[in-house]
Order: C-alpha cells, then sequence, then structure tokens
C-alpha cells in the first residue's frame, strides 16, 4: 500500500534540516515558511484558470518578508533550499524579486490579477516595493489577454516597461489575488524524464530525445489555487517543473536562436494521476490533464530577469518537507534543444507553455510510493523565479 501524507489536524514541525529521506509518512510543520513570490490569499472560486479555490489554503497564505536562510549549516555545502533563501542584497527580501537581475533594461515580473473588487482579469508588472503596477489601466490600448499581450510583441513589452518606470497606476500587493500569468495558451507541451537524476532514481536509460506529451490548457489554475483531487484517482502526484512561455513564433527552430523566441519562465507543477498514466494504452495525456492539474506562477519573470536558467535551484515542498531538491543544471536537454525539437513538429506560438521536466523526488518513486490526499500543502518553488502554493482539496 502507498504511503500516506499526515492529515493537517497531526501537525509536527520537521527536523532542520529537511530531511531528503523517501519515509512513507510526511509530517507537515505548522505552517510553511515564508518564501518568495508569495501571493495574496484567493477568494471564492469562479472558472478554473482564475478562480481561486473555494477553501483557500492557510498554509499557502503571503507571508512578509523571507528568511535569509533555510537549509543547510556549519560546513555542509548550501543545499538548493539554501540558495533559493540566502539572501546578501537588501532588494532581494522584496516578495519573489530575487534580485531578478534588474539591471537589465526589459527585466520585469508580469502577472495577471483580479483586484479587490474581482471583475475581469487585468495584466500588471510586480513592482520593487511590493505593489503591482496595473498595466490595464496604466496602457488601457493593451489586450486584456496575456496571450494577445505576448502576441503584440515589443510593443506590448515596451508598453509594460514605460508603466513600470511611471511610478504611477500601483494597486498594494495585499488587495490583488494573483492568477496563472499565462491563463489562454495555444498549447501546453510537457517534457518527460529530462532530469539524470530522475532518471537515476527509475534506473531507467537517459533518453536520446525528449520524450513530448501534452495538458490541456484548462488544466492551468493560479499559483495559490486548489488542486482539485479527482474521484477517479487514488495516486496523485506532484512535479515541480521550470515553465518556459514562448513569445515569438516560430517552425524549424534552430537552437543557436531558440532562447529568442522565450519571453520568460514560470514555476510550474505538473500534478499527475499515475494510475492513469499506467492505463488508457499507457497514453499519459488523461493522467496528467485533469482539471486544476497545472498550476502556475507566481509571474511570469522576463528572461532578462534571470541569470542562467540552467543553473536555478528548484524543488518541491508537501506541507512543509522538501521532497524534490535539485537544479536545473541537471536537465538532459537544455531549453534550446528542446525548442529545436518541438518546433520540429509543430509552430510554436506565443503564450505556448513548455513544460521541461521534474527532478527526483516525486511520490511514485519513494518507498514505499506515496500519494497526494486532501488537505495536503503543495510548495514548489525555483530560485529566481518565487514559489508557488496550492493546498489538495
Amino acid at each position: 500500500m502507498p504511503g500516506s501524507l499526515p492529515s493537517q489536524e497531526s501537525i509536527q514541525p520537521p527536523p532542520p534540516p529537511p530531511p531528503r529521506d523517501p519515509s512513507p509518512g510526511i509530517s507537515p510543520p505548522s505552517r510553511i515558511p515564508p518564501a518568495l513570490g508569495s501571493a495574496p490569499s484567493p477568494s471564492p472560486q469562479g472558472p478554473v484558470q482564475d478562480a481561486a479555490p473555494p477553501h483557500p489554503a492557510a498554509g499557502c497564505q503571503p507571508p512578509g518578508i523571507p528568511p535569509l536562510m533555510l537549509g543547510g549549516g556549519g560546513g555542509d555545502p548550501p543545499t538548493a533550499a539554501a540558495r533559493i533563501h540566502s539572501r546578501q542584497d537588501p532588494t532581494d527580501l522584496l516578495p519573489g524579486a530575487h534580485r531578478c537581475q534588474m539591471r537589465l533594461r526589459g527585466a520585469m515580473r508580469l502577472v495577471r490579477f483580479r483586484g479587490a473588487g474581482g471583475g475581469e482579469p487585468r495584466l500588471g508588472v510586480e513592482a520593487a516595493e511590493g505593489s503591482v503596477v496595473d498595466l490595464s489601466e496604466a496602457e488601457p490600448a493593451l489586450p486584456r489577454s496575456a496571450r494577445a499581450f505576448l502576441e503584440s510583441g515589443h510593443r506590448g513589452l515596451a508598453a509594460a516597461q514605460r508603466a513600470l518606470e511611471s511610478g504611477r497606476h500601483r494597486v498594494p500587493r495585499e488587495s490583488v489575488r494573483l492568477l496563472a500569468p499565462v491563463g489562454d495558451p495555444q498549447k501546453v507541451i510537457c517534457v518527460g524524464l529530462n532530469y539524470r537524476d530522475h532518471c537515476l532514481e527509475q534506473g531507467v536509460k537517459i533518453p536520446k530525445e525528449p520524450i513530448i506529451f501534452n495538458k490541456f490548457p484548462s488544466a492551468i489554475i493560479g499559483p495559490f489555487d486548489d488542486i482539485v483531487h479527482p474521484q477517479e484517482s487514488n495516486e496523485v502526484d506532484w512535479e515541480v517543473e521550470l515553465a518556459a512561455v514562448i513569445g515569438k513564433k516560430g517552425r524549424h527552430i534552430e537552437e543557436s536562436a531558440a532562447l529568442d523566441h522565450v519571453v520568460g519562465f514560470m514555476v510550474a507543477n505538473d500534478i499527475s494521476a499515475r494510475d492513469w498514466q499506467s492505463r488508457n494504452g499507457r497514453q499519459w495525456l488523461l493522467g496528467k490533464t485533469f482539471d486544476t492539474f497545472c498550476p502556475l506562477g507566481p509571474a511570469l519573470v522576463t528572461k532578462e530577469a534571470v541569470a542562467d536558467v540552467h543553473n536555478l535551484s528548484i524543488r518541491c515542498s508537501i506541507n512543509g518537507r522538501v521532497m524534490q531538491d535539485s537544479s536545473t543544471n541537471q536537465l538532459i536537454f537544455p531549453l534550446p534543444k528542446l525548442i529545436a525539437w518541438v518546433s520540429r513538429f509543430v509552430t510554436l506560438v506565443p503564450g505556448d507553455i513548455l513544460l521541461t521536466g521534474t527532478p527526483p523526488g516525486v511520490g511514485a518513486f519513494q518507498k514505499p510510493p506515496v500519494f497526494l490526499k486532501r488537505g495536503d500543502e503543495v510548495q514548489c518553488e525555483i530560485e529566481e523565479l518565487g514559489v508557488i502554493c496550492n493546498k489538495v482539496v
């Protein structure tokens, strides 16, 4: 029988540093520790990809200033957790920023949000002091859809930069609810077995070419929305992933030009029903695309804001216990190879989302296996991008 994650009622803090052993039970702390990229708590739910959960996760509430250090100690080498939370520059203490390489023009954290009064989704940019620039107010001519905004190319990004630099049209962060940064992509493309350490975990050979599958866009939810545990599955699992967002249309893209087609990056969680991955002719689609199975956010961080996308700490915690802890330097097929490969078969268009694979530590390969249950809190974070946190209901 698979192991289970303890209920929120049986909360016990884990011993520091967070253990990595694949024990069947995971004892959560009293609350998930503060982390970068958090957002205000959601409000009542409407449509799946743009709505808050009916019961917001208490542990996924927005924290304040993140801790200076988490994990690692003494003479031990820093873990991915320590790298994510270690901040030396005071500007690093801004929620979600992690320096963000803002010295480069074009470096922005683009968001979609709803204001306190609800209404239609709006586009925004995170400002350094923690507020959100309302792009829909600052630049009324801009599209309200993230996909249409990205289709506008340099014109839209330049307008967002102007609005950010103007110092106007600021909305207090605590008064907005973040949505998925891109809620209406044409395609959500995923890659399997793309971390060396994940292949070692399973005892499988390194793939010779990317393994491609997909999710339907209807699986997308926001960075703090609830994951709905489907009645049809008993083996719901987590997968923290780096997501790249296409900003420029292309087909048969050369590796040398591939990153020119990327506008930026997000944190993603490729929630998966393992029992359905092995059913239905062993095609993965149904197990990957239940409603709410693709949390994204907290922001679309433009590539100018990321020092080296192939050297970022990446981790996932369940009820505060670190389960996945690796680096994007473990990618077998880096982004240029993935984009060149996928574009051999399909035309990539602005707004398309590419999930790049997950590191080791998923529930299916714990001994015994451990799967998500209602009440669990799943926190995914990537260095320089931020944190998403979703409760299972």
